[in-house]
């Protein structure tokens, strides 16, 4: 709705806030990337990269294993690295090193972000001016420097 708040349903009742796909991994992070910290390219991706499934990854998707799996399927739509990790509920080096590995083998799309445009400063004012905006619980707006 225009003033912030979430639509009611039919009834009347305001429908739950969407649940992250799954419970915590109780596997340890090491476990699921085979002791690796890094993608095997080496460069840190950015938690901002966002990334989408391709339709070869669609299509093998039942053959792929249990967290790799998680990640094409929720990648139906473009997300951010950051996005995936909180809505899997996986650590983020995680998610970073196996959509690397999902890229390299076709089933993924990375598209990382312009580096000059996230130092911009111009853009970063613009983002701070814009959750100033945005007023607390209390409906009062925050203060201005």
């Amino acid at each position: 709705m225009a003033d912030g708040r979430t639509p009611a349903g039919e009834d009347g009742v305001t429908p739950p806030a969407p649940e992250p796909v799954g419970p915590a991994s109780a596997v340890r992070p090491f476990l699921l990337t085979a002791g690796r910290v890094a993608p095997a390219s080496g460069r840190p991706v950015p938690v901002e990269t966002q990334v989408v499934a391709t339709a070869a990854g669609l299509k093998t998707l039942d053959k792929l294993a249990f967290e790799q799996h998680d990640i094409v399927a929720a990648c139906r739509q473009p997300q951010s690295i950051a996005e995936l990790a909180a809505r899997l509920r996986l650590h983020l080096n995680v998610v970073r090193v196996l959509a690397e590995d999902l890229r390299a083998a076709g089933q993924l799309t990375v598209h990382v972000p312009d580096t000059g445009a996230t130092h911009d400063a111009s853009v970063l004012r613009r983002v701070i001016d814009g959750l100033r905006a945005v007023p607390d619980s209390r409906g009062v707006l925050r203060d201005t420097d």
